[in-house]
């Protein structure tokens, strides 16, 4: 019914969850949240929310085509950041990685996140067939 996506393009995770898990008999994916892990060294990548925006994406991006869908079958995506004041930042990247029309999506403050992270995201990835 439920089968685990796994890529080495990405980084593994650091838990116990799947990076993401498609629905058998369905075109959906739910992938977990992404932090900005470096795939190779499993270190934070960049220092500033930008650089660590740009290699989440790049992590969600490689699971999705792992999985065998696109960024453009992204429905929802929900972005956990330590602080809102970088939420301008976070959109300028965010954007060169979809095209009109955006996926729905949730922007919330957190406290932390794992390995001290910046910013946090995870999606749902859905295509009509």
């Amino acid at each position: 019914m439920k089968e685990s996506i796994v890529t080495g393009n990405a980084p593994q995770a650091i838990g116990p969850y799947s990076q993401a898990i498609k629905i058998g008999g369905s075109e959906m994916l739910f992938c977990s949240g992404q932090i900005a892990l470096d795939p190779t060294t499993g270190e934070i990548y960049g220092q500033s929310v930008r650089e660590q925006t740009q290699r989440v994406m790049k992590n969600l991006t490689a699971i999705i085509e792992a999985a065998g869908f696109a960024a453009a079958d992204v429905v929802k995506t929900t972005i956990y950041l330590t602080d809102l004041k970088a939420f301008q930042e976070v959109n300028e990247v965010y954007e060169t990685f979809f095209a009109y029309p955006f996926p729905a999506r949730a922007t919330v403050q957190v406290g932390a996140l794992p390995r001290g992270a910046l910013v946090e995201i995870d999606a749902i990835v859905c295509r009509q067939t």
